[in-house]
């Protein structure tokens, strides 16, 4: 049995993940499917102090409250970055790090620093209180709007991530447009130190791709750097 800790992009929730979640626990996997502060059933916690590091204790919380010790940590999008914090904070508790078409920066980097000119006005479009990025409106319906400080605030590492004996990239490779996350993947592809998929599929990989995606976090790798789907 694995452990498996799923972390969605912006303005969703664990909600996100329902059929990977299915699919997983069917197979006899416990799966973990969380929901960050200030968003989905949790946006009454929503307040100005919601940042990034508040995402990561949502995590590191999840890892020392259930005792898991080997867990496989799955970031879609912004949650790359929740991930790769988690890790940093909580090391003798992570085994392997997932990837879906997501942000995976390094020490001192943020959303806002990486992202485009086009990505920074859709953060800019805050909610009333300003605490809050608002849903693309082609969202689902139950998206709900994202903290700002988690964009804004810089990842803080402690060390580098070289102790986790699994790091696995997820490319969707079917945008209607060009992908952001290509310079990513095309970076993670040349390092040997990185697995890295490439699936036929738009940005919500869980959504269009769930097979897949479980074909490869049980460890199929057959579909390693060819486009599937």
């Amino acid at each position: 049995m694995t452990d498996f800790v799923l972390i969605p992009g912006m303005c969703h929730g664990g909600w996100c993940f329902q059929e990977l979640t299915g699919e997983l626990r069917a197979q006899g996997h416990a799966v973990h499917p969380l929901t960050l502060t200030g968003l989905g059933e949790r946006g009454h916690l929503l307040h100005g102090g919601v940042n990034l590091d508040t995402h990561i204790q949502d995590v590191t919380g999840v890892l020392a409250a259930e005792n898991i010790q080997d867990a496989v940590l799955v970031g879609h999008s912004y949650g790359g970055m929740v991930i790769t914090g988690a890790a940093d904070r909580a090391p003798e508790r992570v085994a392997a790090l997932v990837y879906l078409d997501a942000m995976v920066l390094g020490p001192g980097d943020s959303c806002w620093t990486l992202v485009s000119d086009q990505e920074r006005r859709w953060y800019t479009d805050v909610v009333e209180t300003g605490y809050a990025v608002r849903p693309l409106p082609f969202f689902d319906p139950r998206a709900t709007p994202h903290p700002l400080a988690s964009l804004l605030q810089p990842l803080r590492l402690t060390g580098d991530l070289g102790h986790i004996r699994r790091r696995e990239y997820v490319y969707a490779a079917g945008w209607d447009g060009p992908s952001p996350f290509t310079p990513v993947y095309r970076r993670l592809r040349a390092d040997p130190s990185w697995r890295t998929h490439a699936l036929d599929s738009g940005h919500n990989l869980m959504r269009d791709a769930p097979q897949d995606l479980v074909r490869i976090l049980l460890g199929d790798q057959a579909g390693a750097d060819r486009v599937t789907g």
